[in-house]
């Protein structure tokens, strides 16, 4: 008797391993937002340190059949995505950039205690990891830090996955402009658009619902988060094509590598970290009277 074909699965991914994975995250993480922040900081640091491996490997292993391997002391830069958000939450953005600086010290030190055979490289290549990975991805741990900011890292959460979300629906629907095919061949023009107008209107509705404030500002910042996150959706597809890899990593079941999830933030949270305090805040750092 012969045997049934087996039911192929469409998607490409694991639904409910995404879901389960997904919820994992994001239930502690919303917990740790508005209840206990240090939960958030620990959460952070782990997906941080997930985030370096996976970079840093990728690098080496791009590398590995060459005549000169690429070999990336990775304990400062563990160090460094330990750091970075701890100074960004307890020290603001002062800190954090003293955190990148001391990083980098470490990254130098370990390249000549680890004595790798080829430092420059080495060295270049572990600052690209620490300023792409924690310090750019902490200023997330900086947003809450402003009035409101609890609120605001939310917001901005939300911004990031309404570009994503109805750039994709626009994309499917009406996309027949690619932006950039040689990097990322699936995102359009149109697609873009549409990332352009759902965040708008997000943006819009959080400025009037949640803050209170003159509609512009949520406009505003809706556009500068979808410019950012694209850019870093285009910066890691770049990353990859480069280093020939379809994903990071498997870190994440269902989601694949954590920068893989966590591409558009790269870019986003520093802009929305200044967009926000640039249109509410005044120089001394207090809520203006708008």
């Amino acid at each position: 008797m012969a045997e049934k074909p087996k039911r192929q699965i469409k998607a490409g991914r694991n639904l409910p391993a995404a879901i389960a994975t997904g919820a994992a995250l994001l239930i502690p993480g919303v917990f740790g937002i508005f209840w206990f922040q240090p939960l958030l900081i620990a959460i952070w640091i782990v997906v941080l340190c997930l985030g370096v491996w996976e970079v840093a490997r990728a690098l080496e292993h791009h590398t590995a059949e060459t005549t000169q391997p690429l070999r990336i002391p990775k304990a400062p830069l563990y160090l460094g995505a330990a750091a970075m958000p701890v100074a960004a939450y307890w020290g603001r953005v002062e800190a954090l950039t003293l955190g990148l600086m001391i990083t980098g010290v470490a990254i130098m030190v370990g390249a000549v205690l680890w004595r790798v055979t080829d430092p420059g490289r080495s060295i270049v290549a572990s600052l690209f990891v620490a300023c792409w990975v924690p310090y750019l991805i902490s200023f997330a741990l900086l947003l809450i830090q402003i009035p409101q900011g609890e609120w605001r890292l939310v917001v901005v959460v939300l911004l990031v996955v309404s570009n994503d979300t109805f750039g994709y629906i626009a994309g499917v629907l009406f996309g027949k402009h690619p932006m950039a095919p040689k990097v990322s061949p699936k995102k359009s023009w149109e697609g873009f658009a549409g990332s352009l107008i759902g965040a708008m209107l997000v943006g819009v509705l959080a400025s009037w619902l949640i803050f209170d404030e003159p509609l512009h500002i949520g406009a505003a910042l809706a556009v500068a988060v979808v410019i950012a996150a694209t850019a870093g959706d285009f910066s890691e597809s770049m990353v990859k094509r480069e280093l020939g890899v379809k994903d990071m990593s498997q870190a994440l079941p269902g989601h694949g590598g954590v920068m893989d999830r966590l591409d558009s933030l790269v870019f986003a949270m520093p802009t929305a970290y200044f967009v926000i305090v640039a249109l509410t805040q005044d120089t001394a750092g207090l809520p203006l009277g708008l």
